[in-house]
Order: C-alpha cells, then structure tokens, then sequence
C-alpha cells in the first residue's frame, strides 16, 4: 500500500502560488518574472472593473445516427442460417439463407424491408465468393458484393472461416482422434492432442493453420477496400464467430465424451481465437467495427446445455446443422449486431 502524505499548509500554499504563477506566465507569454496577483486582475483605464474571461465549454460529441439503410448482408453459413427453420424463398436455394438469421432480425429492428435490405449470404461461401459467382447445390449465387450501390449505408460481413479451412480443421481433428482411440484398442499409448501433434509434423513444427488464417486475412482486406468503393457512405461491420466450444475443455466430456482429446479441444479454440484476431485486425486497418460474437456467446457453446447452446454439437438436435449456430445463436448474434449499430 503506498504511503500517504498529509501535506502542510505551508506547502499547499507553496505549490498553489507556484502552479498559478506558471500558468499566468504560460499564458501571457512572458519570460520575466511572474506578475503578481494585483496585476492579474488590474483595473480597466476607466477604473471599472476587468472583464471576466469567458467560461470555456467543450462540446459534447454529437452521436452518430443509426443507419437506415439501405443494408446489405454479406457472408457464410455462420451468416446465412444453415438449416434453421423457415428458410428465405430467395434463390439459390443452395445458400441455405434462414428467415430468422442474424441479418433478417437485425434488419426487422431498424425497420428496414424491401429494397432497403439485401441478404445475399450464402452457405460455403469464401471470400473469392464476395466478387465471383458462387456455385451452389441449387444453383449459382451472383457475386455477394453486386448488391452494394453508392446509396448502400449498412454492411455487415461475416466471412472468412471457409478460406482458413477451419471447419476442415475441426473435420480432421475429430479424425485423427478416431484413429488415435482405435489404436488405443490394441495397446498403443494415446497421444495428447493427436490432431495438433499431426498439423505440426505435416509442417515441420511450424503453424500451417496460422498461414492460411493469415492468407485469408490478406483477400478479406483486399474485399473490404472494394466494399468501400462500392458503397462509399456505407458503415461497414465484420462480424466474428460464436465460441464454438468452452475454455475448460473439461466441459465437453458429457457431450464429446472421451472422442476427442483434451488437449485438441483446446487446439481448436486457440485456432478460432487466431481467426476472429484476424477478422478484428482487419476490419480496424480498413476503418470498419468489429463485432465480437465470442464474449457474449460464452457458456453457449456446443458442450452447454441444449437449452443453453447457441452452436449445434457434431450431433445436432434434429434439422439443424452441425458445429453451427442454431436459432439462439443467431438472435445473440444479432443483439451483439444492434448494440453495436447503435453505438
């Protein structure tokens, strides 16, 4: 605990006298000696009192008003609903957009409908997918960035997770520690994380999922440029990914049972960590918000409760897809979207 000082009158005196001299000495802009208190408050030439200097206000900051759109919905199946009942009438039918995903309830708060809201997310997209066509099961889906126009005042773009193949990552660590547990039947030692052990020898100790998280950056920063000069008054939102599962890996074992190591669940988490830095780093070097999904969706994840989860297990309730938000996750990830629209 520091010490306290109780300070003596004569020293407040000292430092009080000692603070207003160097202020009225900075302010006059002079070097001699400094005035004393009877010159600071001289008489005016008439003998009448000096005039008061004006109060100094500073202004508040004026807020920044909601958008009122038009809005337009980029991204993935993170963005479009994969499976969550009922689905958009739009086509391709292959984007798998919900009516109640996270743009549709972010769009129904502000008011906005008809030609003042465009979602053209879409299942399995990349961010190539932002400028080229998108081939999809039910057909072929325009470019997503053909829907902004100069009069475009709201983006929001969730995107990013397909380039650094992180649901292959996840697919391919579930695999390994397959093979790692069948091996364990026949008497080998199970390793710790067997899918980080793998990632690491394919690469020669280095980090490979870190390079494509960092290529990925590289073409989202490129399509956020381009969104800009597209829709140039647009406030422009990157959205990151819920928390798909729990810090203590511990957690998941009433879901996962002992299927997948510990130490690869916790290999998965600090790979999504690694993506949504990316997509935060990106979006402030390009002047556009960062909407966090992982905070508010913690205690959500795949190992809660079905009550409680906003992301599907590896088996999902009936209908819904697997590793991804179900309806819940949606609604809090349009809260998270709003709070920050809103400002």
């Amino acid at each position: 605990m520091p010490l306290s000082v109780r300070p003596t009158a004569a020293l407040t005196g000292a430092v009080s006298a000692g603070l207003a001299a160097v202020l009225v000495a900075g302010c006059s802009g002079s070097t001699g000696p400094a005035a004393g208190p009877e010159t600071v408050a001289a008489a005016a030439p008439d003998g009448s009192a000096p005039p008061r200097a004006a109060a100094v206000t500073t202004p508040k900051p004026t807020p920044t008003p909601t958008p009122t759109g038009p809005y337009v919905a980029l991204g993935d199946s993170y963005t479009s609903g994969l499976k969550i009942s009922p689905q958009q009438e739009a086509e391709p039918k292959g984007c798998s957009r919900s009516a109640v995903n996270y743009p549709s309830l972010v769009a129904k708060a502000l008011g906005l409908s008809g030609d003042r809201f465009h979602d053209v997310s879409c299942s399995g997209a990349r961010t190539g997918d932002l400028t080229g066509a998108q081939s999809t099961d039910g057909g072929s889906n325009p470019p997503q960035l053909d829907a902004l126009t100069p009069a475009t005042r709201l983006v929001t773009i969730g995107i990013g997770g397909n380039d650094a193949g992180f649901m292959d990552v996840v697919g391919q660590c579930a695999k390994e520690n397959l093979v790692d547990a069948l091996r364990g039947l026949v008497g080998s030692d199970r390793a710790a994380a067997p899918c980080r052990d793998s990632y690491a020898a394919a690469d020669g100790g280095g980090d490979q999922v870190q390079r494509k998280v960092d290529a990925a950056g590289e073409r989202l920063g490129q399509q956020l440029k381009e969104i800009k000069r597209r829709a140039p008054q647009a406030r422009v939102y990157v959205v990151g990914y819920p928390a798909l599962l729990p810090a203590d890996p511990a957690s998941c074992v009433p879901v996962l049972g002992s299927t997948v190591a510990g130490g690869d669940l916790g290999f998965l988490v600090e790979k999504e960590q690694q993506l949504n830095t990316m997509l935060k780093r990106r979006a402030e070097a390009a002047g556009a918000v960062f909407v966090d999904l992982a905070a508010p969706s913690a205690g959500h994840d795949m190992c809660a409760g079905e009550s409680a989860r906003w992301v599907e297990p590896p088996f999902p309730a009936h209908g819904l897809a697997a590793i991804h938000p179900n309806a819940k996750g949606q609604e809090g990830a349009a809260e998270a979207v709003l709070k920050a629209v809103r400002g």
